[in-house]
């Protein structure tokens, strides 16, 4: 009786064992609210934009050299590079065979694209030789 007692707790403590193994650790996951994890979203952003914007000295040497501290202030003091458009009394200083519209054409008509006849006529050379060729094997 006593071996049979000890072979069941021996049993029930390897079930115990291997139940252990089988169940999966509880999770420690915490969900976020909505404003912890756009805080969290924020500081990533800022971190990533801080390695962004730390330039090297050569780099910095680099772009002075590309384009000169005068022509930067230039271009900040005016907001834009100049183009042609009007001058003094409201005279046009764009050339003359610029359009009063930039970038305005003529609409094509519409139809086919160019080249297609040759291949249509391809489609139709095939589709005689498929046609003599399958009659032939047919025996008419």
């Amino acid at each position: 009786m006593t071996d049979d007692k000890d072979e069941l707790a021996a049993l029930k403590k390897k079930i115990e064992e291997l139940e252990a193994k089988v169940s999966p650790p509880k999770s420690d996951f915490v969900p976020m609210t909505d404003a912890e994890h756009r805080d969290w979203v924020h500081q990533m952003n800022e971190r990533r934009m801080n390695q962004a914007s730390n330039f090297h000295p050569d780099d910095l040497r680099a772009m002075e050299a590309a384009c000169p501290t005068s022509a930067v202030k230039d271009i900040v003091a005016h907001g834009t590079v100049q183009s042609p458009g009007y001058g003094r009394r409201g005279q046009s200083t764009a050339p003359a065979n610029v359009s009063a519209t930039p970038g305005w054409q003529e609409p094509r008509p519409l139809g086919p694209p160019p080249g297609i006849q040759h291949v249509d006529a391809q489609m139709i050379a095939d589709e005689v030789r498929q046609r003599a060729e399958l009659k032939r094997k047919l025996g008419g």
